[in-house]
């Protein structure tokens, strides 16, 4: 990876290259927090099953096994898709798509304890949507990852 010459700082246009490497490094940041986070309860919910995922997540009782095992599935593929298509910058596009579905489960979610009435579990998933929206916006927008360039031949 090549990054672009640093230019010192007070020098003519150097503001804006700061401001776009500081953004860049933030996404990074919320991207590696928010798949640890995401993998870790996807993990979970793919591999604990009976009373210890009912201790941990009591909100499982009240769903279908199946569709548990598929919100952890879904959950694991975003922490990777949040991240390794941009390290690799092998279809670095997949990133705010994943960051966008992430977006989508947890509004869903969201939605969910809402109906139930488990108003204070709704701060999760209410800051992982804000924070998965974020990635998807800033690496949509603000600043995209460029795919790797594959030499002619």
């Amino acid at each position: 990876m090549s990054s672009p010459a640093v230019k010192a700082p007070g020098t003519a246009g150097s503001g804006g290259a700061d401001a776009g490497r500081i953004v860049h490094v933030a996404l990074w940041t919320l991207q590696l927090s928010l798949a640890v986070v995401f993998a870790i309860a996807g993990w979970t919910k793919l591999v604990q099953a009976g009373a210890p995922l009912k201790d941990a997540v009591p909100w499982v009782a009240d769903v279908p096994a199946p569709l548990v095992k598929v919100i952890g599935l879904s959950e694991l593929l975003g922490a990777l898709a949040l991240v390794l298509p941009s390290l690799t910058r092998i279809r670095p596009h997949l990133t705010p798509i994943a960051a966008s579905c992430l977006t989508t489960i947890m509004t869903l979610a969201i939605a969910f304890h809402l109906y139930r009435g488990d108003i204070a579990i709704v701060i999760l998933p209410a800051a992982l949507a804000v924070g998965s929206l974020l990635v998807a916006y800033g690496r949509f927008r603000k600043v995209p990852i460029a795919p790797r360039k594959v030499p002619p031949g």
